[in-house]
C-alpha cells in the first residue's frame, strides 16, 4: 500500500470514554457519525487504505465505519494491525466475537509480534503511523495514554491530523 493513500486511526478504549461501553449513548452515536464523515472526507481526498489497531472502543467503531465505507465506495481496503496474538484473549465473549467478526472482514491482517510484551501496543501504533499520511484521532485531551502517544508520534512524523474531540 502507498503511504500517500493510507490513513490510520487512534482513539480511546471504553474505560476512558464518558459513556463507557454504552454504544446507545447519544455521545457515542454522535462520535460514530463524525467518524463516518471524516472517512468520507478522507476518501474524497484520495485515501483508500485504512489501518486499524483493533482495540476495544474507538478502534472497533473505526473498523466498522471503514468496512461500511468499503461497501459503498470502490477501492477501499482495511488492514487490521494486531499487536499480538492474544490481543482479545481476556475480553468478554461478546467483545471477542465482535473482534473476530471484524478481523475476518478485513482485507489484510498484520500481526506485529506473536507474544505480548509491555511495548507491543506502541509498536503496533508506530507500525500504523509509519505507513500512513493521515491520522484520525478520537481524543479527549488527556495528557497521558496510548491515544496521546500515537497522536504525538504521528504529529512528529508529519502526518495530516484530524482530531475528533470527545
Amino acid at each position: 500500500m502507498r503511504r500517500e493513500t493510507t490513513c490510520c486511526f487512534t482513539g480511546h478504549r471504553p474505560n476512558k470514554l464518558s459513556w463507557g461501553s454504552n454504544e446507545g449513548d447519544p455521545r457515542c452515536i454522535a462520535l460514530k457519525e463524525r467518524l463516518r464523515e471524516s472517512l468520507k472526507v478522507a476518501y474524497d481526498d484520495g485515501y483508500r487504505h485504512f489501518l486499524c489497531g483493533m482495540a476495544l472502543g474507538c478502534d472497533l467503531y473505526f473498523c466498522e465505519a471503514v468496512l461500511d465505507l468499503r461497501d459503498r465506495r470502490q477501492g477501499v481496503t482495511v488492514e487490521a494491525a494486531v499487536p499480538c496474538e492474544e490481543q482479545a484473549a481476556r475480553w468478554r465473549e461478546r467483545d471477542r466475537a465482535r473482534y473476530a467478526s471484524l478481523l475476518e472482514r478485513c482485507d489484510y491482517e498484520t500481526l506485529v509480534q506473536h507474544q505480548y510484551t509491555p511495548g507491543c501496543m506502541q509498536r503496533r501504533d508506530r507500525y500504523m503511523v509509519d505507513r500512513s499520511q493521515r491520522i484520525i484521532a478520537a481524543y479527549d485531551g488527556r495528557t497521558a495514554g496510548g491515544t496521546l502517544y500515537t497522536l504525538t508520534y504521528a504529529m512528529r512524523q508529519g502526518l495530516e491530523t484530524v482530531i475528533l474531540d470527545l
